[in-house]
């Protein structure tokens, strides 16, 4: 199974949406500085995970988005497959058509991975990415870098 940018970054962003949303809502623009992801892909990820009520936009000054739901409530297996993300191990797409339009011998192996690595992304909450150690001292190094190079481009020539 090869899990793609979109599921990755879509987890990324909204790792640190949870971990920027004290203050409240949290922009696009700073995700994408943050994270380094194209704000053009984050405003189409984004446009899913609202349309799955895993976030909401805030309009106006100070608006951008939060979280719907407690992080202890969105599952890693929510915001994948929100983004569209298959979670599929099998090269038929389970459709059982792999070799010459009939299963293949190693249909139900791979079958059965997707079913462990779906329980298993399941059971990962937000919450529980956010409490860990490494990921808020990466947040908070992540949140120097940009905070100094903010600082440099504002300085006048």
């Amino acid at each position: 199974m090869r899990l793609t940018t979109k599921g990755r970054f879509a987890v990324t962003a909204m790792i640190d949406l949870a971990l920027h949303s004290a203050d409240g809502p949290v922009t696009l623009a700073g995700i994408s500085e943050r994270q380094k992801i194209s704000l053009s892909y984050l405003e189409q990820l984004f446009g899913k995970l609202r349309r799955s009520k895993l976030v909401g936009s805030v309009r106006g000054p100070g608006g951008g988005y939060r979280l719907t739901k407690p992080m202890s409530e969105v599952s890693v297996v929510d915001i994948i497959l929100a983004v569209d993300e298959p979670i599929d191990a099998t090269q038929c797409g389970g459709k059982e058509n792999c070799h010459n339009d009939q299963r293949c011998m190693t249909h139900d192996l791979w079958a059965n991975l997707n079913a462990r690595i779906r329980d298993y992304l399941a059971l990962v909450t937000l919450e529980q990415l956010v409490s860990n150690p490494k990921v808020k001292d990466i947040a908070v190094l992540q949140d120097v870098r940009t905070c100094s190079s903010s600082q440099h481009r504002t300085v006048p020539a």
